[in-house]
């Protein structure tokens, strides 16, 4: 090191196809094998689940285009938590950046790591549900495993992601031949009436669209890694394209496929779709499809680590978390104390939480921030439309988007309200209390100081600058 300054930076690698896995890979993990089932269930009929899961895609497109131009005006990384200070403010910044690291991301890597493990049981427990302790401990495992292994490498962890992208799709593809070749010999007979029983209410769509968008969530990893993008103007808007059109495609089919092999009043006491369909499509050749699932969720697991572990680093980079958490590895470029303390507290979240619980909190908050970030956007358009915009989108979109977001955020609450909501909202708002002395005032510095240094030297990691 020449200059003694020398600042570490994150490095531009990841181009289209990396990309586009990195959005497809992660969006479809384990929701796609987990939520069927609970979409069904709210909903209460094959043909309105169906429309349910379009419109989701749709919704999430929409959302994905305006995102799109955000990641475009506002090129750091960081997604919404950016997007959200350079708009809204430090004070609603560092309520979503509290939330999000103290509960939204760890509660995904959960409710993943559970879909993960509901897989790897399910085959060796083919009557009874599988033990629950059982589950988390092989959810704990595989959140232990994919720490190490973002913090040893950026290389190792985008191989590990086309690989399992592959596994993805093509367990998938099995889903849907199957699907459609039961279709060719005539069994349509779940399809006849298909809205017979449908749950209109603002409850009941409300849920299915959390359960349903679960298995979107990632559609804006692509956002929190800008930086590390060759030519963002191109590529994000392109890669957001490709990747969830075919994702919403492949949603689709797969649920045409399900409803097609099973009855709905089958589909919806299964705790594992894809395991339960394998048994009845391939016979005892069944496994296969627990194995291709449980990699499925590894490997979107693995895709919200990689982009997780930026959030934080962002975050502090601002001032907002602490500094120990801005620094990467001096040699390995890999913001390692992040990604542990993701972990930690990921772990945490585990041990009480059952799965459509977590997916329900998780989207709830997630579409609150959304919220946020699309009035930002709205803000953007109409007070500042002379910043260089590469790629735009119709004020309309925003709006729509935006009326979707807050629809979400508040279906659950007028129709059937539960305490565990308030609980949620009033831990969103505690971040503007602990705002003010700790970030404006500086409470408490000379401890966090000799915490960091000591911090820095046991993890070998310096501070990071910004990429721009």
């Amino acid at each position: 090191m020449g200059d003694k300054t020398q600042k570490l930076n994150l490095k531009r690698e990841v181009g289209l196809m990396g990309a586009v896995s990195l959005i497809g890979g992660t969006m479809i993990g384990s929701g796609i094998f987990m939520t069927p089932q609970t979409v069904l269930y709210s909903i209460g009929s094959p043909g309105a689940s169906l429309v349910v899961w379009a419109c989701c895609g749709l919704l999430v497109i929409l959302a994905s285009f305006c995102y799109a131009e955000l990641g475009t005006v506002i090129r750091e990384s960081g997604g919404e938590y950016i997007y959200i200070l350079r708009t809204s403010g430090p004070v609603v910044a560092f309520m979503l950046i509290f939330s999000s690291v103290l509960f939204v991301r760890p509660a995904g890597i959960a409710g993943m790591a559970l879909g993960f493990a509901q897989y790897v049981v399910a085959p060796f427990y083919s009557d009874c549900p599988p033990p629950v302790v059982q589950v988390k401990c092989v959810a704990a495992a595989a959140i232990v495993v994919l720490a190490i292994v973002n913090c040893l490498n950026v290389r190792l962890s985008m191989a590990v992601q086309v690989f399992f992208m592959a596994a993805k799709v093509l367990a998938l593809a099995v889903i849907i031949i199957g699907g459609v070749v039961m279709l060719i010999r005539g069994h349509t007979e779940n399809f006849e009436d298909s809205f017979e029983n449908t749950n209109v209410g603002i409850n009941p769509i409300g849920i299915a669209f959390y359960q349903g968008l679960w298995a979107y969530d990632g559609w804006n990893n692509l956002n929190y890694v800008t930086e590390e993008l060759k030519r963002p103007e191109v590529n994000l808007p392109r890669a957001v394209v490709i990747a969830i059109s075919l994702v919403t495609g492949l949603y689709l089919l797969v649920n045409v496929s399900y409803l097609t092999v099973m009855t709905p009043r089958e589909l919806m006491s299964s705790s594992a779709v894809a395991v339960t369909w394998g048994n009845k499509v391939l016979g005892s050749w069944g496994w296969i499809m627990s194995v291709a699932a449980a990699l499925s969720a590894f490997g979107s697991l693995n895709g919200t680590f990689f982009s997780g572990g930026r959030v934080c680093f962002v975050a502090a980079r601002e001032g907002h978390m602490p500094d120990i958490l801005a620094m990467a590895h001096v040699h390995r470029l890999t913001p390692s104390p992040a990604l542990i303390f993701t972990t930690v507290v990921s772990l945490v979240v585990l041990i009480p939480g059952d799965f459509q619980s977590i997916v329900n909190f998780f989207s709830f908050t997630a579409w609150f921030f959304y919220a946020i970030t699309l009035s930002g956007l709205i803000y953007l358009k109409i007070k500042k439309p002379e910043l260089p915009r590469p790629y735009k989108v119709p004020i309309i979109l925003p709006i729509l988007v935006l009326i979707a977001a807050i629809f979400l955020v508040l279906a659950p609450i007028i129709d059937d309200p539960q305490i565990e909501y308030l609980y949620v909202t009033l831990f969103i708002l505690s971040g503007a209390i602990i705002y003010v002395p700790f970030i404006h005032y500086k409470l408490c510095p000379g401890l966090l100081t000799k915490l960091t240094v000591f911090l820095q030297l046991f993890l070998e990691v310096a501070p990071a600058e910004k990429n721009l």
